[in-house]
Formats: C-alpha cells, sequence, structure tokens
C-alpha cells in the first residue's frame, strides 16, 4: 500500500513539475488553409493563455520610409497589381490587402508579399505585429 502511495505521489510530482518548469515555445511561419500567412511568435506554453509576438526576433525595421507622421509608406501601385492579380481590382468586400512579413519586420512592399485578410483578422494581427516589431 506505502509503495503505490509513494509511486502516486511520485507521479504526481513528476506530472506537476512539466508543468511549472514548461517554456514558451516558437512557432515558424506558416500559412492557413484560407490562404493567410502567420509570422513567426512566440507561444507561451504556460497555459495562460498569453501570447507574445516576436515576428522578426522582434527586431525594428528602420530602413523603411516613412512620411512626416512616422507611417511607413506604402507602394499604392504594388497594391494595385495585387488586387488585379488575384481578381479583385476595386477591392474585396469584408477584406483588407495585408503584408504576410509586416513591413515593419522587414517584408518587402511588393505584391508577393500580399495577401487578402478579413478585416478582424487584420485587427488582431496588427495588434501583435506593433508589440513585436517595433
Amino acid at each position: 500500500m506505502k509503495k503505490k502511495i509513494f509511486v502516486l505521489i511520485l507521479m504526481l510530482f513528476v506530472f506537476l513539475s512539466g508543468i511549472v518548469l514548461a517554456k514558451d515555445v516558437h512557432v515558424k511561419g506558416y500559412t492557413r488553409k484560407d490562404g493567410t500567412y502567420v509570422a513567426p511568435h512566440t507561444r507561451s506554453s504556460s497555459g495562460s493563455g498569453e501570447h507574445r509576438s516576436t515576428p522578426n526576433n522582434g527586431t525594428y525595421n528602420s530602413n523603411v520610409q516613412r512620411d512626416e507622421k512616422g507611417h511607413i509608406k506604402r507602394s499604392q501601385s504594388a497594391k494595385n497589381d495585387f488586387m488585379k492579380s488575384t481578381g479583385y481590382p476595386n477591392g474585396r468586400k469584408g477584406y483588407v490587402v495585408d503584408h504576410k512579413i509586416p513591413l515593419a519586420c522587414g517584408g518587402s512592399d511588393t505584391p508577393s508579399n500580399m495577401q487578402w485578410q478579413t478585416i478582424e483578422e487584420g485587427k488582431a494581427k496588427d495588434k501583435w505585429e506593433r508589440k513585436g516589431c517595433k
């Protein structure tokens, strides 16, 4: 009986120590089934629900051109080319043009780095991109 209790306590200790010692997990960038790109980020494995994004190792790309307000200058012609090439030259209702790899994280402002993203997904992605790239 004492042996069973000891084994049970030992198993419980091993299980709980695994939870306490859990480390953050790096997630590589990937493309979802719907075609949207998810940039590389760090996910907490502590079960806290915390999500910390560190695209491009959290560095800020200061080499991009900016306007007088500090906003990144975007190429309207590249955006127009992307929209035409996807069959939506006048835009797509409920969607925005998004950069797979954010401009602030070193992504290019070219059609090959653009994708359609729902407005809701775009707002969520913008939140964590701002934290990780600036």
